[in-house]
């Protein structure tokens, strides 16, 4: 397995990643928060690979001086198999390359599921924040104010 950083050549395997791996409504929430990282700063979103196959991602962010692992997708034949804490680990690196300190997990009711994983790795209840809508890659905000 290999954990590397985005490349705009991964979009199509990752689309179909977030799709299979996800519900319907975490799939759409993903995607619009995948876009804006994107769009911001894609060295903040990490890729595993096996075999040639995208079998993972972790999007992350960085607000205010906090880093911040907004979602962590793992292919269902992949799990428990270490993807995720290899994604963890490899952002929780990258964070500190860029001198964040402090890292919270994106605490959503679709995080719920790989908690168990997070709290493994250190992460108690105090790193969860569960008012994620602040976080500028989730915030759902009208730039023009009308309707």
């Amino acid at each position: 397995m290999r954990i590397r950083s985005f490349q705009l050549s991964d979009v199509n395997q990752v689309m179909e990643l977030l799709q299979l791996a996800l519900m319907e409504d975490c799939y759409e929430d993903t995607k619009r928060a995948f876009a804006r990282q994107l769009s911001w700063d894609s060295e903040l979103i990490m890729i595993a690979e096996a075999d040639d196959e995208i079998v993972g991602i972790l999007i992350g962010t960085i607000d205010q001086n906090t880093g911040f692992i907004y979602r962590t997708v793992v292919h269902p034949e992949y799990r428990r198999q270490g993807v995720g804490k290899n994604l963890v680990t490899a952002m929780e690196q990258r964070f500190g390359q860029r001198n964040i300190r402090q890292i919270m997990i994106a605490g959503d009711a679709h995080n719920k599921a790989i908690a168990p994983l997070y709290e493994a790795m250190g992460y108690g209840a105090s790193k969860f924040l569960e008012a994620f809508q602040k976080l500028g890659i989730a915030a759902v905000s009208s730039l023009s104010g009308s309707r």
